[in-house]
Order: structure tokens, then C-alpha cells, then sequence
């Protein structure tokens, strides 16, 4: 089976190549399959198992194209398409950033080895969040292996033609788990505590992705999830890059970031948040992508 469900028109400045570089940049991600032709995900709409693949063979459109499954409905082809319009950002207009790009010296190189790269985002909030609280403080590497043991324990799996995809769990999985089962997987007692918190609080409807969205405010939404006990600046201002859509997020104390902009300016330690802030200046309005292009000078 290989049905063509539906085309996605491509925005000016978006390179599929450029963007399939990042997404292999783990062998440890667990969550999709990447090839020469494109991305292969695998989604559980609806208790309905589907396999996907995204291609871009010619021109200006994505082809979603189902591998297994049936064929969706109407309002889960809707959302699928709106998923992966926000997991490429593919509705944003990118020309303003890289107007900006060209005349800065720190990302004029970047933005031109990496010309077409959009934010890859992760349009689940409790994924986001998970993936955040995961990642604090422990190297890229590690945090992808907690992923992955936090995904095979608990999230829906599908076997395809000698391999096995996954897909992430929902919050509601994690009803009856307990910190112990969490610990068992190499998660703090700290960072176990967090996921079950999140995921009791999405799952009873205390926080929601279209929530945080219809704040006043980014900053409206960072101070709702700073009241979450584990959630810190980094890993607020994560979430609203990653998953908020939001171009302003800065999260000056990422390591990544500031390993990226010390190695690029030759300095001999480490910028300041206050440093990061000030260097920021020019980019504004644009800083979550500036952070974006200048992750990718490390991996």
C-alpha cells in the first residue's frame, strides 16, 4: 500500500534536504525513520494505526503518503495535515529572519549553509514537555536514550517490513505509574515526579497546548508553566520555541547555545545570559531561530 492522502504547498525559503539533515542528526531518535527520500512517522489517530511518510519528489509540495493503515477520514487527514504544517513551520514567512541573518555576523554564515532549515517544532505539548524535562542537565546523547526506554515502555508501537516505529505516549498512560517504574528507566526521582505531574495535569485538562496559545501573551504562557514544580526558565522557554511557535523564546541558559556561540565568536568561556541577551539585540523577534541555526553549528 502506497496512497498519496493529500499534498502540503511548500513556503518559499524551505529546503526538505536541509531539514532531513537535522532530523538524522541521532541514530537514538526512536519517534520517526529517516531515508534519501524522506521522513517515515508512524500516528495513532482515533485507535486507528497509521504509517506516513513525507516526501518532496519535485517542485513546491510535500507528498503525505500512507504506507499502513486505512485511509483516515476527513477530520483526522485535517489534522494531520495541520501537524505536520506545525512540526516544519511551514507556514511561516521566513524572509524577515533572513533579511536579518545577512547582515549579522554570527548567523550570516549559518543562515547560508543552512538556507530552507525551519524550526523543527513538537506540536504535542506533553511530548515537548517530556522531551524538555528529559534534556535538563544531561548531555544530547543521554537525554535521546531516556526518550527512547520512556517510549518503548509506554507508547504505541507498530511493525513494519522488519522494522518497528513508535509513538510517543499520551499523558493518560501514565494514570497508575508510579516514580519507582520511572526511576527504573534511568529518570531522577526529580524528573519522574515531573512527567507524572504533567501528565496528570494534561490529562485532566489542567493544561492544553491550545491553553497556553490563547494566553495573552508568550510570556503569559511561560508564567503558567513556571507554576509547574520542575519546570524551570530553560525548559519553559523550550517549550514555547518548540511547540508554542514562538520566534521570541531565548533560552540563554541552554549549554548548547552557549557552547555555540562561544566556539563561532572564539571566545575563552562561556557567554553570560546577560551577554547572550545583549548579543540578541539584532535578532529580535527572531531569537528562537537564531538559537535554532546556531544549535545546528554544533550537531
Amino acid at each position: 500500500m502506497n496512497d498519496l492522502l493529500f499534498e502540503l504547498p511548500l513556503p518559499e525559503f524551505f529546503d526538505f534536504g536541509v531539514c532531513l539533515e537535522y532530523l538524522n542528526r541521532s541514530p537514538l531518535e526512536c519517534l520517526y525513520r529517516t531515508d534519501q527520500e524522506g521522513v517515515t512517522r508512524y500516528f495513532n489517530l482515533d485507535n486507528q494505526p497509521l504509517l506516513i511518510k513525507l516526501t518532496v519528489p519535485a517542485g513546491n509540495r510535500m507528498h503525505v503518503t500512507l504506507l499502513h493503515g486505512d485511509i483516515p477520514g476527513p477530520e483526522a487527514a485535517e489534522w494531520l495535515a495541520r501537524y505536520i504544517r506545525e512540526w516544519f513551520d511551514l507556514d511561516r514567512d521566513l524572509a524577515p529572519f533572513y533579511h536579518l541573518a545577512q547582515a549579522d555576523p554570527l548567523l550570516a554564515p549559518l543562515a547560508e549553509q543552512h538556507k530552507g532549515l525551519r524550526i523543527v517544532g513538537i506540536p504535542d505539548l506533553f511530548e515537548a514537555l517530556c522531551w524538555a524535562i528529559l534534556g535538563q542537565q544531561v548531555n544530547l546523547a543521554f537525554a535521546y536514550r531516556l526518550k527512547q526506554q520512556l517510549t518503548a515502555a509506554y507508547g504505541g508501537s507498530l511493525e513494519w517490513e522488519g522494522d518497528v516505529y513508535y509513538a510517543f505516549p499520551g499523558p493518560e498512560v501514565f494514570a497508575d505509574v508510579q516514580q519507582e517504574e520511572l526511576c527504573a528507566l534511568q529518570l531522577t526521582r526529580s524528573k519522574a515526579r515531573t512527567v507524572l505531574d504533567v501528565a496528570a495535569l494534561i490529562a485532566s485538562g489542567g493544561l492544553s497546548r491550545e491553553a497556553l496559545l490563547a494566553l495573552p501573551s508568550p510570556d503569559a504562557a511561560e508564567q503558567r508553566l513556571l507554576q509547574i514544580r520542575g519546570i524551570g526558565p530553560w525548559t519553559s522557554q523550550y517549550v514555547r520555541m518548540r511547540c508554542l511557535d514562538d520566534t521570541t523564546a531565548f533560552p540563554v541558559g541552554d549549554v548548547g547555545l552557549q557552547n555555540a556561540v562561544k566556539f563561532l565568536t572564539g571566545m575563552d568561556r562561556k557567554p553570560t545570559p546577560a551577554e547572550l541577551l545583549k548579543l540578541a539585540e539584532p535578532w529580535r523577534g527572531w531569537e528562537a531561530y537564531a538559537t535554532f541555526y546556531l544549535w545546528r553549528a554544533l550537531y
